[in-house]
């Protein structure tokens, strides 16, 4: 998918210096042990010979892993099990295959119920080989117990600084505080050229919306964007009114909002609130503005038409011509799950998690996973998304757009379905001063590290 050759000064096998380009490359995964695939993935399961109690959780015949979500927050009902879904499907499609190397994957899924991710890992710290797949909105509260008890990690996805740039830390798609993947908002620029100076963003009281702000400002400012200040900033738990919000909306003549939320009861009463005080502005926001609630709630109001989400994943919508998406939406829904982006994204990190995990084979330890790990640079989960460089927790330089008409999803940029637009100005150097955490020269944060963390041996 990439459009050209971008290079990457100093990329090692481990997190370097701060990039000044971008370059794919690295370790090749090791070979298929089954004739399964997962579209141009060749599976890194089936049987084999691997032996021994080599760590915590790895048996002769098993390996144990923990994943989750936050289903169990009653007030985020968007929040549920797609991720879940997708980790059963996938150990389920290994185990079927012999596993990883011959050993069983066996799961335990937690629901961290957005406000117990700390409880979830005190367990997991005692009885897990490694957590994967996994994503917990306030994962910050658990960062100090994971990095302590050494228990390495590929989540599904991160929010806190503190959990995106961690030690012992891996994703399909990276979401590093240093550097941003801002395809979206120099790809809105192209589509909405007259609102570069009209735009505005939603604040939140919740502390890690607050730090992901702090970077959007950064990025679309970098894409040629002068932000209007129009002074919203709304509760997390919820306002009694949204109307002063959506007139301040209309006072400061906004023409375009940007949202770093999901897509919460709370906001979509805010964006009501403001197509009744009259203003009809062009609606952008993260990917997790890509899903079927928010399908659902326009099909009934058409409040929210014309939605534009930044992505780095293929949109379901283009199953027909992606086998990787059709590979994910056929062992989802073959066991009556759920599929979602988010879905998608626990899927890329289990098949990174596999791929190392068949590398180690006998020695299937956490210091070989973080070895193995480190050295891969050049990712797209079978094709489900851009190509990223997990080893050097990197985004990629490429993106795409989808917007949103009625109860449907369609590619709005670029014009070609199932391709990605990629461009070296999309990787983006935030500054330090809206990282929310110190990170060391290797780009890993600070705040937790101890003498006995697990670095990648040369």
């Amino acid at each position: 998918m990439l459009s050209a050759a971008l290079v990457l000064a100093g990329c090692t096998a481990e997190r370097g210096p701060m990039p000044g380009g971008y370059a794919m490359g690295g370790a090749e995964p090791a070979a298929a042990t089954s004739d399964e695939s997962f579209g141009t993935l060749a599976s890194p399961c089936g049987p084999g010979d691997a032996s021994g109690a080599t760590d915590q959780g790895v048996s002769d015949t098993e390996i144990r892993i923990g994943y989750g979500d936050d289903r169990g927050y009653t007030k985020s009902p968007g929040l549920n099990r797609e991720m879940s879904d997708a980790m059963s499907a996938m150990i389920d499609w290994c185990n079927a295959q012999g596993g990883i190397g011959g050993r069983q994957i066996v799961g335990t899924d937690y629901d961290a119920a957005m406000t117990q991710a700390n409880s979830v890992m005190q367990d997991a710290c005692a009885t897990q080989f490694m957590m994967v797949g996994h994503g917990f909105a306030l994962d910050q509260t658990s960062e100090q117990t994971r990095i302590a008890c050494n228990l390495a990690a590929v989540p599904g996805f991160t929010v806190s600084p503190e959990a995106a740039n961690g030690p012992m830390t891996f994703q399909g798609v990276p979401f590093p505080v240093d550097v941003a993947n801002g395809s979206m908002w120099f790809q809105m620029a192209e589509v909405h050229p007259e609102l570069t100076d009209r735009f505005t963003l939603v604040g939140s009281t919740m502390p890690t919306i607050i730090s992901s702000l702090q970077k959007i400002r950064s990025v679309a400012e970098a894409a040629g964007f002068d932000l209007l200040d129009c002074g919203v900033t709304l509760n997390y738990e919820g306002e009694a009114s949204y109307v002063p919000f959506a007139q301040m909306v209309k006072d400061c003549g906004a023409g375009g909002l940007w949202t770093s939320r999901s897509a919460t009861p709370n906001e979509l009463n805010f964006f009501k609130a403001v197509t009744e005080a009259g203003v009809d502005p062009v609606l952008f926001g993260e990917a997790t503005w890509y899903g079927e609630a928010v399908a659902e709630y326009n099909a009934g109001t058409g409040l929210i038409d014309g939605l534009m989400a930044g992505m780095q994943f293929q949109p379901l919508e283009n199953a027909d011509s992606v086998p990787a998406v059709a590979k994910y939406v056929e062992l989802v829904e073959g066991r009556d799950g759920k599929t979602a982006l988010l879905g998608m994204q626990a899927t890329s990190s289990f098949l990174l998690w596999a791929t190392a995990a068949d590398a180690c084979g006998s020695d299937l330890t956490r210091q070989c996973m973080i070895d193995e790990l480190s050295s891969i640079h050049e990712w797209d989960g079978g094709g489900l998304h851009a190509v990223t460089d997990p080893g050097a927790n990197l985004p990629s330089p490429c993106g795409l757009m989808v917007q949103l008409d009625g109860a449907d999803y369609s590619q709005a940029y670029p014009s070609d379905s199932a391709q990605f637009e990629c461009d070296e100005r999309y990787l983006v150097r935030t500054d330090a001063s809206t990282w929310g955490t110190e990170l060391g020269e290797d780009r890993v944060a600070t705040k937790f590290l101890g003498p006995a963390v697990l670095t990648p041996r040369a």
